[in-house]
């Protein structure tokens, strides 16, 4: 039997869903026939140790240290006996497999408590007197952060759920401090790692280990990986590929990297790791490596066969989750927060619309690679095709798409086909706050599944947002944001602070327009982050364009992505990161929306320039220039029509009543009964059971031929014009 590749996920990255990256290259390796097996090794390393068994001899270990130990250290450690009862039954509740335990949980009583719980939400208010598995998932969570804490205090200072050893990761010119720290001996996390290694690769017996590194987080544990694996079985050949490398590591030179691995690969995997296996078979020469680091007479050489073309999007197959253990993911929630949820809580399927961006002009973003400027998206049919192939293979209906932005017109592609199959699904994104998110599409996208969008609104400030070429202004994204909310899909926007040449009232405008976006109810949740500058971005290739400069111009041997910087025209940003953090908490909470923005700095602000009913103004606003290139789509149960006699002042006249029934309610409208008959023989024409909808000159034309007159009196006015709440969208 052919010796298969083994595909590894290092911990940690999240903890309620497998990352995407070996469930693609498994996919694609299918349609290639070449046998593999994968791992998440985050989520085994987790079970292990948050278990009975774990926690007993993580407990024993510490015991040795009683005497310098913290007073929250000494809580948990007093209340261990109940930690290590309660602990596998946590466990199961997490993964779903225990729900009546929610009620327990949720007495206060049952799971000790320790500083974690000191900034508990107000449960009542956050969940209500029903949401007991929310509140019970949250509760849980601030236990799993106590037991967290413990571990970084105590046993390893670099332990993070999602996190790990991330310090050492993040922007190391250098590979000095990770070589180093990887001559020490293994740590306690380490050893629970490895153990759980040498039993895949003693079972496995591969000829090659894949290890996807997407985040600072798992760069520490994937080099661990890598170097048990050259100490211990030298046959086998490591190589790592992922976010991490395809960003940071494009420069590489230090040749003590490949004592831990052998290949290191850039940008998508499938032709770089096709290639590697006839290398490593002996049906390629070292030369036809394509995208591949690896070191030649003790010197790191890149190899790039450009004869060989990447695979379309159409050609890579159906994501793969066999072997990965689907039913033991650990919903959390964090934040009591529904949309900052999402990422926490919940098994999602990964899938993307489109590789790269169909934008790809964002200034702070890394649109010289591969992965934003090579843009290429599928067909709806096929990601339909995908998504029921997943659906039946893992059990499971919800669907994530990573895309750096989904484009709105595949988004709509996929939601009528998504309507035509009839499938239950639910689904988000990420997206860019596009005008043509209209009401009608949102509509749209609600029907097909549709839950939530995430998307860059970044410094909310128009100057800015031009200056970063997003392509948009916060009039425009409030408004799009009224859309998606008043459809029933919830919003999130990623927020930015720091950009070149931002001003302190800039910083200050900003805040007060996502106040009033939460005030108004249109945004649900948001994360600030300080603004990055990387060496691939256009501020980054050309900063004296932006007015900022660079700390330091050499390249380093390891990682070169994130670039220190100073911006002598503008505020000192990182002074505002706790405030600005602490004000949106309480924004995304509902609270404080009256408190002053001084009330979240320590130092003086100057005042808001910005009205305090901008965004007021702004989502009231009336939404002109409508074009009339669009098809119209009915969703809806066709109406029970009955025609009604009216009179007034001695006149008299018919007309229909037409009831529309929805799932949430039932509202009617009255017409003249000859435009009401032809609505009636209209609407199932627009069913995407019999095609795609009907154009705007399609449906002049069959009124026209009915004899009618003044149609854009009656479709471009109510009542016409609210049977959208029905399902008749215009799109």
């Amino acid at each position: 039997m052919e010796l298969p590749i083994f595909l590894i996920t290092p911990p940690f990255t999240q903890l309620n869903t497998p990352y995407p990256a070996t469930a693609y290259l498994k996919g694609f390796f299918n349609t290639k026939h070449i046998a593999t097996v994968q791992a998440d090794l985050g989520i085994e390393v987790t079970l292990e140790l948050f278990s009975k068994q774990g926690l007993t001899k993580l407990f024993s270990s510490i015991t040795n240290k009683e005497g310098t130990l913290s007073p929250n250290s000494e809580r948990i450690l007093a209340l261990k006996d109940s930690y290590i009862n309660s602990i596998d039954n946590v466990i199961l509740f997490l993964q779903g497999k225990l729900p009546t335990l929610a009620h327990l949980i949720c007495t206060r009583q049952f799971l000790p408590e320790a500083s974690a719980f000191e900034q508990l939400d107000d449960l009542k208010w956050a969940f209500g007197s029903m949401g007991k598995q929310d509140m019970a998932k949250h509760i849980a969570t601030m236990y799993l952060e106590d037991l967290s804490n413990l571990i970084k205090e105590n046993v390893d200072e670099h332990f993070g759920f999602s996190r790990y050893a991330e310090s050492l990761g993040r922007s190391a010119n250098t590979f000095d401090e990770l070589y180093n720290a990887l001559q020490s001996p293994l740590t306690y996390l380490d050893e629970i790692l490895i153990d759980i290694l040498a039993q895949r690769i003693e079972t496995i017996q591969p000829k090659l280990v894949c290890i996807s590194v997407p985040f600072p987080g798992n760069l520490y544990t994937s080099l661990r990986c890598g170097q048990w694996i050259k100490k211990h079985y030298p046959n086998i050949k490591v190589a790592m590929g992922g976010g991490f490398a395809n960003t940071e590591l494009r420069s590489l030179s230090d040749a003590r990297v490949f004592e831990f691995y052998d290949f290191i690969t850039l940008d998508d995997g499938e032709a770089p790791l096709e290639i590697l296996v006839e290398y490593i078979e002996g049906k390629k020469t070292q030369q036809e490596l394509k995208r591949c680091f690896t070191l030649v007479d003790g010197v790191v050489k890149y190899i790039n066969n450009t004869s060989c073309s990447d695979y379309k999007q159409g050609q890579v197959g159906t994501p793969d989750y066999d072997g990965l253990w689907l039913d033991k993911y650990i919903s959390a929630i964090e934040v009591t927060n529904p949309m900052h949820s999402l990422w926490s809580d919940g098994r999602w399927n990964k899938l993307t619309m489109a590789h790269g961006c169909y934008w790809g002009k964002c200034t702070f973003c890394d649109i010289s690679l591969d992965y934003i400027k090579s843009y290429e998206p599928i067909t709806a049919s096929l990601l339909v095709d995908r998504m029921e192939e997943l659906i039946e293979k893992t059990g499971q209906n919800g669907f994530h798409f990573v895309d750096e932005a989904a484009p709105p017109s595949l988004m709509k592609a996929l939601a009528i086909e998504i309507i035509r199959r009839k499938i239950i699904v639910s689904w988000w994104a990420n997206v860019r706050f596009e005008k043509s998110f209209t009401q009608d599409l949102c509509q749209l996208l609600k029907a097909s599944g549709c839950i939530a969008v995430s998307g860059g609104l970044e410094v909310a400030s128009d100057r800015l947002l031009e200056l970063i070429q997003k392509g948009i202004t916060v009039s425009q994204v409030a408004k799009v944001s009224k859309h998606f909310t008043e459809a029933g899909i919830m919003v999130h926007a990623y927020l930015m602070y720091g950009f070149p040449t931002q001003t302190v009232q800039e910083t200050v405008d900003s805040l007060e327009m996502v106040r009033q976006l939460f005030e108004t109810g249109v945004l649900q949740s948001a994360f600030w982050h300080l603004f990055t500058m990387t060496a691939h971005s256009p501020i980054g290739l050309a900063p004296d364009k932006y007015l900022v400069k660079k700390v330091l111009n050499e390249i380093g041997t390891f990682a070169n992505n994130d670039i220190a910087h100073i911006d002598p025209t503008g505020a000192n940003h990182e002074i505002f990161g706790y405030g600005l953090k602490k004000a949106l908490l309480n924004y995304m909470h509902g609270a404080c929306f009256e408190f002053p923005l001084q009330k979240w700095f320590d130092f003086k602000i100057p005042k808001t320039t910005i009205d305090p009913n901008y965004i007021k103004n702004e989502i009231e606003s009336p939404e002109y220039g409508v074009s009339n290139n669009y098809k119209a789509i009915w969703l809806g149960v066709n109406p029970v029509s009955t025609i009604v006699q009216r009179s007034k002042k001695g006149s008299k006249w018919e007309e229909m009543n037409l009831q529309f029934q929805t799932n949430k309610n039932t509202f009617s409208i009255s017409v003249e009964p000859a435009k009401g008959e032809w609505l009636l023989n209209l609407l199932p024409k627009l069913s995407i059971a019999n095609g795609s909808g009907l154009n705007y000159a399609a449906i002049k034309e069959s009124y026209d031929a009915a004899g009618l007159e003044a149609f854009e009196l009656l479709w471009d006015n109510k009542p016409i014009t609210t049977l959208y709440k029905a399902g008749l969208l215009r799109i």
